[in-house]
């Protein structure tokens, strides 16, 4: 048993390591550019807002890092998002790589500096969204499931009150910018798939929801929009 938890310490550890700073170092690491300030921007960015947004949450809810941290270990976690939750994360980090990847073959395109500011200034209104969403909701879990080991209950303020999934909102927003950020067309195609992947995980969550927490159902009557307002 010992040995088992020392293990999983270990693979966290190393999987965080892989998250929080080789993926946003991915596309200066790869491509070799080191004078490349967006993908310095992008690292700048992603490795802050991590860190920050972790620090905020925890001074709110301690206990949140906690469960964040077992991701993947949690044995009532719905069947579907043993599947959608490593591919979400899987794919996220694949947009940055495949940016890297483009760079070192030299196939860049070249986005004007004004498209570049714009798809940077609407990554870090996504991650304040994101990180909003974080420190709000004390049951912002890395996997889908209904959280009775913690009293999980309906969190309806904040960025709650606009859209029901604004975790995922700020994510779209996110993985849609980089590749305009780091002047790359093939980033978009992993881009694109991890984007409809969070779609479909979005409608289940929001079914299991509705199904199995109490109160849910009555706060989708109040907040009628899973992602986008007036859409969707």
């Amino acid at each position: 048993m010992k040995n088992r938890s020392k293990s999983s310490t270990v693979l966290a550890v190393i999987q965080a390591l892989v998250f929080i700073l080789v993926i946003p170092l991915a596309p200066l690491l790869i491509s070799g550019r080191w004078g490349w300030w967006e993908a310095w921007a992008f690292a700048a960015l992603s490795i802050g807002g991590f860190i920050i947004s972790r620090l905020l949450a925890a001074k709110r809810n301690p206990d949140i890092i906690a469960e964040r941290a077992q991701f993947g270990q949690q044995t009532d976690a719905k069947p579907w998002d043993k599947v959608l939750a490593p591919l979400v994360g899987l794919g996220g980090g694949l947009v940055p790589v495949t940016a890297g990847v483009e760079a070192l073959l030299g196939q860049q395109v070249d986005f004007s500096l004004a498209v570049e500011l714009a798809a940077g200034i609407l990554m870090l209104a996504a991650y304040i969204f994101s990180a909003y969403a974080l420190i709000e909701n004390r049951f912002f879990s890395g996997v889908v499931r209904i959280q009775k080991d913690r009293g999980q209950r309906v969190i309806s303020s904040g960025p709650y009150r606009w859209v029901r999934h604004p975790g995922y909102a700020g994510a779209l927003i996110t993985y849609l910018a980089i590749p305009f950020f780091l002047d790359s067309v093939w980033a978009f195609v992993p881009a694109v798939i991890i984007c409809i992947a969070m779609v479909i995980r979005t409608r289940l969550e929001d079914e299991t929801l509705q199904a199995e927490l109490e109160g849910y159902r009555a706060y989708t009557q109040r907040v009628r929009y899973r992602l986008i307002p007036g859409v969707w």
